[in-house]
Parts: C-alpha cells; structure tokens; sequence
C-alpha cells in the first residue's frame, strides 16, 4: 500500500508523472470534485437494494486514482502492476484509470490559464484573434491488430508505416506549444481526408484570416480556405529543371520546413507519454487516451512558461 510519504516522493518527482507538483494540484482541485459527483450520480440513479452509503468503503482515494491514471499513461505500467503498488486488486486500478481518463480528456488543450481550447471551432477563432501562425501535422500511432474477421480489419493497416496504427490530427503553435489534439482515424486515412472530416475546410473558409502552415499531405487545402492553409510550394518542373529553379525551389522548401518543423517537436513531446508511443489497449479508448495526454502536456507547457511568484 502506497503510504503518504511515497505518494508526496512520487508526485514531487516529475519523471514519475510528467508534471510537476503545482500541476498534479490544480487537477486534483480541478478533476476531483467531478469525479466526486458523478460517482454520487452513478450510485443515487441505478437500482440499489442498499442504502447509498452502505456496502464496502473505497480502497482507493481518488488522489492515488489520478496517479495511478498519470503514471499508467506516462509510463504504460500494467493496471497489474499499479494495483500491487496501491495494495488493491487489478481490477479496482482498470475502473480507476477508467474513470479518470474520460474526465481529462474532456478538459482540452491550456493555451493559459484562463484559456482552454477543447473544439477545432475554439482553435481556429482563438488563433484569429490572437494573430498567431499555427501548424497542423498527422501522427499515426500503432495499435493492436484488429481481430480476424472484422469488416473493418484493412483499415486500420498504415500505407505509409506498412503497419496497424491510428493517426490523429495535432495543432500547435508557432513555438511548439500543442493547441489541438483531434479523435483518431483508423491509419487508412490520408491526412488530408482526415481534415476535411474534421470540418476544417469549413471553418477557415467561414472564419477569420488566419495562417495554418501544413506539409505536403495537405496539398489542395489552401484553394479551398481561400490561402489559409499553407503548404510547400509545387514543382513545376518534372524534368530538366533549369538550375535557377532547382535553387529557388530548395530555398523555399527549406524556408517552409523550418517555420514547420515546430510540430514535430510538439508530437514527439506527446510521444514521450508510452500510451501514445504505442497503444496496447481497447481502440476505442485511443480518443480519451490521445486527448487526455494533449490536455496534460499543454497544461505543464503553460506552467512552464509562467515564471514562479517570488515569496
């Protein structure tokens, strides 16, 4: 059984969750008393032959379940081994983690502390009014086979990584700094399909004037959202490219990938969490999983860069 004095070592230690103290606070703060409520919701609304409140007490706080929600996801350790940490049966660390992961996911991306974006709607008019450039990338992330027999089974088999995966839309800053994390698509689909699923299209052609720099796999984006979507430039020389073109198509191609190469620093920061390195549990808690992880790190990306009160 984890006693106090371990519980205060494991949180203050920063590799064992991947968020400092200050942060692991304001959830408990923040999560606790919506877990708090509908666990009270779950036991006044289904059929009971005891009184609320009778029965077995919880072996577990809900403190050690948000822990046990953050290191399982930080670190993929097995519920199996969680539970002989917590002194609790395994199955009591799967409802735990169960519970606790749908309520992070639904808290969105911390862009300050004040300002969370949860919806592809709230990114794109918090980037028109802020004026701030931002960069789109597709991140596939591999999972377990899909059983055989499923009408389905091929789509999830990656044509780019030649391997079963899920990939999801990430949005970050000009800096790195995640804004959006999308739901996953099963690998089969391409990124430019996926953006358009998502209602982008539309909502930068209907929306502000903004800037969303994007690789090649978004070709075609930027004459539906009248130049919003910003893509490297096109060849137009198959062959025998005079070498004033081949200069001048290198230079901006480098220039393009330098501005974005900054969400590739934002998605291997997200997959520094092992749950995303590679899934290997039910697909369809990849959604909660992927979004939970982007409202965790965005939330420390915040804390970071607030500078600490001086006593």
């Amino acid at each position: 059984m984890v006693g106090n004095v371990t519980r205060i070592a494991i949180i203050s230690d920063r590799r064992s969750t991947g968020l400092s103290a200050a942060v692991f606070g304001e959830l408990v703060a923040e999560v606790g008393p919506l877990w708090h409520e509908r666990h009270q919701s779950r036991l006044a609304f289904r059929p009971r032959k005891r009184a609320v409140g009778a029965g077995a007490k919880h072996q577990m706080v809900f403190v050690d379940r948000l822990l046990a929600a953050l290191v399982h996801l930080r670190h993929g350790v097995t519920h199996d081994v969680l539970a002989c940490w917590f002194g609790v049966d395994r199955s009591t660390v799967t409802r735990a983690v169960g519970e606790v992961r749908p309520l992070l996911a639904e808290r969105g991306c911390t862009v300050s502390p004040d300002v969370r974006l949860g919806t592809l709607a709230e990114v794109v008019e918090h980037l028109g009014q802020a004026g701030k450039t931002s960069i789109i990338d597709g991140t596939e992330i591999r999972v377990r086979r899909p059983a055989v027999g499923r009408k389905d089974r091929d789509r999830f088999i990656s044509g780019k990584n030649k391997q079963n995966a899920v990939k999801a839309m990430v949005f970050t800053d000009g800096d790195g700094r995640l804004l959006f994390c999308s739901p996953t698509r099963p690998g089969s689909c391409g990124d430019i399909t996926h953006a358009r699923e998502l209602g982008l299209v539309k909502l930068l052609a209907d929306g502000p004037a903004v800037e969303i720099l994007a690789d090649a796999g978004y070709q075609g984006l930027g004459a539906q959202t009248g130049g919003r979507v910003v893509t490297p430039p096109h060849r137009k020389f198959k062959k025998n490219a005079p070498d004033w073109y081949e200069e001048m198509h290198e230079r901006q191609r480098k220039a393009h990938s330098s501005r974005r190469i900054r969400v590739e620093h934002g998605i291997a920061h997200l997959k520094n969490w092992r749950a995303l390195a590679r899934h290997l549990g039910h697909r369809e808690h990849m959604d909660d999983t992927v979004q939970a992880i982007a409202g965790l790190l965005s939330q420390q990306q915040t804390a970071d860069r607030i500078p600490a009160r001086q006593t």
